[in-house]
């Protein structure tokens, strides 16, 4: 599909000749690379090759593999995510102490790339809460984070402005904002097909409104990361430029190697980073980190002790399920309908709040669900890292039965009766109920491989 002209006048006013000439060159003609993010929890392989400048735990594939039936994708062993994105790795490493866990808020998260991405650079014990307004996109992002497997994560599904009045409550907030898709050309007809002038200020004036939201909630001194996967400056410097000159806030150096090729954009008083594909290995992107003035003091916010959510229950919690945990001394248990879930101890308070202003959609680990006298463990469970391993038998089953298992299909395992961890290459994948000759799969349904072109050996990526 064809570039519009005024998007290419567009580019040739963005940027030199020779630059907009090879940008425009290649968003028609060259291919969008691939590379994928270890989880540095599940997988202790560090990449060698092919690495990804900007994030230690990030590679380049040379070609696009199945990933579908990879059953360590399903582990949440590693993340599918366009390299330019990592670059929030750097942004995080470079200007957070790794000694002080944070509150942090991904504001527009899904589908969960750049929020697993802050899961493994922020320091151990962050309280991580992942938004999306889409309640479609809002589920997709639920799925990506119980795979991911931190229980330190909280999920909600609101729009922007239900976060203002959390005034001071986040330490750093990232806001990966709509825009006009700009980046995404190379992989995507609709981004070309849809691009207009009109679309390029109608998100212009949308960020604007998020970032006003978002400034709310962003504690006096902390940190706030914008980003868009756009070219233009009415949705990138633009809006930077409105953070410092209207809102008081100081643009950061992120200082990015030469030999990376980031396309700096930088004025008197602000900095942005530019992924263009014509220079870097990736798709487009723009990022930039400003600091919130700290020349307020602090406001707390309190859950109301009176109030309870309605839809929790107020019975014990069986005993059974705090041995389902690593490290229950660490946890509290919250008991919602029939599930059951864990919240880490030293942010119940956070959480309660949270609970109490938002949509919630997901919070902790959902360890069990409860039906009459009986205990089901939680797919969630199978993969977060608070399972107490020790409190279940396992079994490591081949690739044939893996992908059977992952399609929701009926296996055989060679196990004890009842609830079985099910492995593959030592890595949980979910559970099944063993009933001796056969065993009840557990898989969530919604979840399930549904091709039946199963290939004949594992991909082999991490």
């Amino acid at each position: 599909m064809a570039l519009s002209e005024l998007f290419i006048e567009q580019i040739h006013g963005l940027l030199p000749e020779n630059e907009a000439t090879a940008l425009i060159k290649s968003l028609g003609e060259s291919d969008p690379s691939v590379s994928v993010r270890i989880n540095s929890v599940k997988c202790d392989k560090t990449p060698t090759e092919n690495l990804v400048p900007w994030c230690n735990r990030g590679f380049y594939l040379d070609q696009r593999p199945q990933f579908t039936f990879d059953p360590a994708l399903h582990a949440g062993c590693y993340y599918v995510q366009d390299a330019s994105s990592m670059f929030l790795a750097h942004a995080i490493n470079l200007l957070v102490n790794k000694d002080e866990p944070v509150r942090y808020l991904d504001l527009c998260a899904a589908p969960g790339g750049k929020t697993t991405t802050a899961i493994d650079a922020l320091p151990a014990g962050s309280l991580v809460v992942a938004n999306e307004i889409m309640s479609n996109r809002a589920q997709i992002l639920k799925e990506n984070l119980i795979k991911w497997g931190n229980p330190n994560c909280v999920v909600t599904c609101n729009d922007s402005a239900a976060y203002a009045p959390l005034t001071h409550f986040f330490d750093i907030i990232a806001a990966d904002v709509p825009c006009s898709g700009e980046g995404m050309m190379r992989k995507d007809e609709e981004a070309v097909a849809q691009w207009t002038p009109a679309l390029v200020k109608e998100c212009a004036d949308r960020q604007r409104e998020i970032v006003d939201n978002a400034w709310q909630a962003l504690r006096p001194g902390g940190l706030f990361i914008y980003s868009t996967c756009t070219f233009n400056r009415p949705e990138n410097e633009d809006i930077v430029e409105y953070l410092v000159n209207e809102l008081g806030a100081e643009s950061i150096d992120l200082n990015p190697p030469t030999d990376w090729n980031i396309h700096t954009a930088i004025n008197s008083a602000t900095h942005g980073y530019h992924f263009f594909p014509h220079r870097t290995r990736g798709e487009g992107l723009f990022l930039a980190v400003v600091r919130k003035p700290d020349d307020e003091p602090r406001q707390s916010i309190r859950a109301s002790k009176a109030k309870k959510n309605k839809k929790d229950t107020q019975q014990p919690i069986p005993a059974a399920v705090k041995e389902w945990i690593a490290n229950p001394r660490s946890a509290q248990f919250i008991a919602s309908g029939d599930a059951i879930n864990t919240i880490p101890a030293d942010y119940a308070d956070e959480i309660a709040i949270l609970r109490e202003n938002l949509r919630v959609i997901y919070c902790g680990c959902e360890v069990a669900t409860a039906k009459g006298k009986d205990l089901i463990p939680a797919h969630s469970l199978a993969l977060n890292e608070c399972l107490n391993e020790k409190a279940f038998p396992s079994c490591q089953v081949d690739y044939p039965t893996a992908i059977a298992f992952l399609r929701g299909e009926t296996i055989v395992v060679d196990a004890p009766r009842g609830f079985v961890l099910i492995k593959y290459n030592g890595k949980a994948i979910g559970w099944v109920k063993n009933l001796g000759n056969r065993a009840n799969n557990l898989y969530p349904k919604e979840w399930r491989i549904k091709s039946s072109h199963i290939p004949t050996t594992p991909p082999e990526i991490v």
